[in-house]
């Protein structure tokens, strides 16, 4: 596997962050439990997560820093180019990376950043009025492993388990949509 997944969905979300102001940190996001700033830090503090953990690193117990209080796409897309650099380095995709939750194999853990960098895109897209067909291509592969690697013992409520129960997208929604849904978005 290559890293290009990832590198799609960090353009995809380098996208959406630079149609956020400064007016929309307070809204409401499909993450109950976030609002927009929660869910710009999380896509931020994800990626120094991926790119650590890629590298092998233990992931810090430091408070992560406000990241939407400054300049949130500068902070992406640095974070976000750490987070491929250490996927790149030669073997990251083909060892089993040891993560807080168990062994992964560093490609399968490369196609999880990905879907969680584009899934939360989405996220922030819905609550930012901003138009949520984003790559179709991107989503249908991302939605098509989803639905592979997710078994039902990681769905529950919001904040107890990585994944609410899968809804049902309306007929005739985009891929990005379906997977949003499939993922536990109400559309």
């Amino acid at each position: 596997m290559s890293t290009a997944p990832l590198e799609q969905a960090i353009a995809t979300a380098k996208k959406v962050l630079a149609g956020v102001t400064p007016e929309h940190l307070g809204a409401t996001t499909p993450c109950a439990s976030w609002k927009v700033s929660d869910l710009v830090n999380h896509i931020i503090g994800a990626q120094h997560f991926f790119g650590s953990l890629a590298q092998g690193a233990a992931p810090s117990d430091a408070a992560a820093p406000d990241f939407s209080a400054g300049d949130f796409n500068a902070s992406f897309a640095q974070s976000a180019a750490d987070a491929v650099a250490a996927f790149k380095v030669p073997g990251t995709m083909e060892k089993t990376l040891q993560l807080p939750w168990g062994p992964m194999p560093g490609a399968a853990f490369a196609g999880l950043a990905a879907t969680d960098t584009f899934t939360h895109a989405w996220d922030l897209a819905r609550a930012t009025g901003q138009n949520t067909d984003l790559d179709p291509e991107l989503a249908a592969g991302l939605l098509m492993g989803a639905r592979a690697g997710i078994a039902p013992e990681f769905r529950g409520a919001d904040g107890v388990a990585p994944f609410g129960p899968e809804q049902k997208a309306p007929a005739g929604a985009s891929k990005a949509d379906e997977l949003a849904a499939f993922l536990g978005r109400t559309i």
